[in-house]
């Protein structure tokens, strides 16, 4: 009996000292997101699915985190304004284009269109701290803008000519333009633990997007979610929201930001993978060339590039 107690809790904490083994968890919460936000569409609304996301979350992490953040309250205090914004951009802003952007594009376009998140990010470390771009950079950031193209036209060199994308894309784009900039802020933010910084951004999160719901709800866009929009909601609350943060800081403790960031271009692998065998939706052959596009941009700009 007691060999075999051992051996059962050996696993969990040999998978929370496996950094590659969070990473890949890490990845697939996120491409899960993306099929969540298509199967939300009809179950439950996007501001419902944001709002109440963040409320879930800020039930659970404040109160398990209460002395932490007590303890690092000073810091919490002066920065609040930067964080409130940061919350606002990378949580609020971005799940919630996401959430509406489900409505008029596929999750295979979600989560393909998310690998464009490493180049927007490397372009606005440019912009904002100058750090430069060599060649082998600039060419991986043109052939997954070109990924980013061939996604949001559907491969229809036409729509490509006259601009005609569908409006679920650009919204997607915008989201990712959001995320990648609260990727570049996040390095600046206060000296506090990170889950006591993400409970503090979501709280704000949280705050800024209960109008956004009023306003769903004055325009007469909001319902009830269905059964299978709660289940959606949970697992947005507990996957995306929390367990995803865990593993992703984890790794990061263990192996380093640079070399768990590399981990990310899997969403935009998984993400079609999971609409395929969970929304059944199909994958041409322009997702394809897309797909190569961007992580062959990704791999130029982050590997080759350095």
């Amino acid at each position: 009996m007691h060999p075999d107690r051992t051996s059962t809790l050996s696993w969990p904490r040999r998978a929370w000292n496996n950094a590659y083994l969070l990473m890949i968890l890490t990845t697939l919460i996120w491409a899960g997101n993306a099929v969540a936000s298509r199967l939300a569409v009809g179950n439950i609304t996007p501001m419902a699915l944001t709002s109440f996301r963040w409320i879930g979350v800020c039930l659970i992490l404040p109160f398990l985190l209460r002395r932490q953040i007590a303890a690092h309250w000073p810091q919490v205090r002066a920065h609040w304004l930067f964080i409130a914004l940061l919350g606002i951009v990378g949580f609020t802003a971005f799940n919630t284009l996401m959430y509406v952007a489900a409505y008029s594009t596929s999750a295979i376009n979600i989560g393909i269109l998310q690998g464009a998140i490493p180049i927007f990010v490397l372009l606005g470390a440019f912009l904002v701290y100058r750090i430069p771009i060599g060649g082998m950079q600039a060419l991986g950031v043109l052939l997954t803008l070109l990924g980013v193209a061939v996604t949001a036209s559907r491969g229809d060199i036409h729509a490509l000519t006259n601009l005609r994308f569908a409006g679920g894309d650009l919204l997607m784009i915008l989201a990712c333009l959001f995320y990648a900039g609260y990727t570049v802020a996040v390095r600046n933010r206060p000296s506090m633990p990170p889950l006591v910084f993400f409970s503090v951004a979501a709280s704000f999160a949280c705050l800024i997007s209960l109008p956004l719901l009023g306003v769903e709800i004055a325009l007469g866009q909001y319902h009830a979610p269905t059964p299978t929009g709660w289940i959606i909601l949970a697992f947005t609350v507990v996957g995306p929201s929390m367990l995803s943060q865990l593993s992703f800081m984890r790794a990061i403790e263990l192996i380093g930001p640079g070399r768990a960031g590399v981990f990310v271009n899997l969403v935009p692998v998984f993400a079609p993978i999971l609409a395929v065998l969970i929304v059944g939706e199909p994958f041409g052959l322009h997702h394809a060339l897309a797909l190569a596009l961007v992580l062959g941009g990704i791999f130029i700009a982050e590997r080759l590039g350095r």
